[in-house]
């Protein structure tokens, strides 16, 4: 895909626990599109974003940033206001995307299956378990699998958790508890209105947490995953329908788990990024070279959408449907 010789503006880094990922990304996106003739602004976000954005004058803006507040619908909202067409999704759909809780509570209702759970007061899990043995602990609001515990019966944190055991209970006021899905680690992207492949994650130790995310070597990814026809359809299907439910842009991650002992009721959508890491190790750009996309042609493919969107009147990103 090829579009017209452009200024972008490449926002990526800020403050988030993910920023080094951020700029991993951001540096990948910035040097593809370099290679492609366009001109390139690298902005590492701090408190001046705005004036730095003003002073660019961009054509489009490239969303790299991962977590908050540059995936949360903040810097959606600044972009809105002043102007700028930017990459991926909107203020709204950022907004509920980010939100474990508020995703559930959108997707649900239209029949998409996702783990049951509750948020909880991390003073509770100091007096007792709030679900059944074994069960995740996790942000409501940050992605990468950053500050996830597993909670098992034969498990180190205590029972109940000790308020000594290294764990998100000391860095998070509440926690989202969800019951622990045995099986599978699958994840499906979007892209241009189309659902990919589906990827079988297989992290060589322990489970696939940040740094077996962005580790080289410590998690084998099975693209396209060696599974039953019916489920990796599923997989795509369910993507796609989150991907429009919550009126997402250019590209989206969604990740399952599937517990293969349990068939098709077995397979639970776990959360859909919103704006998916681009990195030498990322799922996405896999997933689309698996496709015939070169880095290349998918930074190309996210600029175009945005612009496409700008034409139609509602670069200004709408929120979930």
């Amino acid at each position: 895909m090829t579009t017209p010789k452009l200024h972008i503006a490449v926002l990526m880094g800020g403050w988030s626990s993910e920023r080094p990922v951020s700029l991993m990304s951001g540096e990948g996106v910035a040097k593809a599109l370099e290679s492609r003739g366009h001109k390139v602004t690298r902005i590492d976000m701090g408190r001046d974003v705005a004036l730095r954005l003003s002073e660019a004058k961009p054509d489009v803006v490239f969303n790299a940033l991962h977590g908050s507040p540059g995936e949360d619908g903040t810097v959606q909202g600044m972009m809105d206001l002043m102007g700028l067409t930017y990459t991926h999704s909107g203020l709204a759909t950022s907004v509920i995307a980010i939100d474990k809780e508020l995703t559930k509570q959108a997707l649900v209702p239209h029949g998409i299956p996702m783990p049951g759970g509750r948020i909880v007061a991390c003073e509770e899990l100091y007096k007792a378990d709030p679900l059944a043995r074994p069960y995740v602990l996790k942000p409501v609001n940050e992605g990468s699998s950053v500050g996830v515990a597993i909670v098992t019966a034969e498990g180190n944190y205590g029972n109940p958790i000790s308020r000594d055991a290294k764990g998100p209970w000391q860095e998070f006021d509440s926690l989202l508890a969800e019951p622990f899905i045995r099986g599978k680690e699958l994840t499906t992207a979007v892209l241009g209105g189309k659902a990919l492949l589906v990827t079988e994650l297989k992290p060589k130790s322990g489970f696939y947490d940040f740094d077996a995310k962005y580790t080289d070597g410590m998690t084998d990814h099975v693209c396209p995953a060696e599974i039953p026809d019916d489920i990796a359809q599923a997989c795509k299907d369910i993507a796609l329908r989150a991907h429009n439910l919550l009126g997402c842009r250019g590209a989206t991650r969604s990740d399952f788990r599937w517990d293969d002992s349990q068939g098709i009721a077995g397979l639970f959508l776990l959360e859909v990024n919103t704006q998916p890491g681009m990195t030498p190790l990322s799922l996405v750009p896999e997933q689309a070279k698996h496709m015939g996309m070169s880095y290349e042609d998918l930074v190309e493919a996210i600029v175009a959408e945005a612009l496409e969107h700008a034409g139609h009147g509602d670069s200004k990103q709408g929120g979930a449907a």
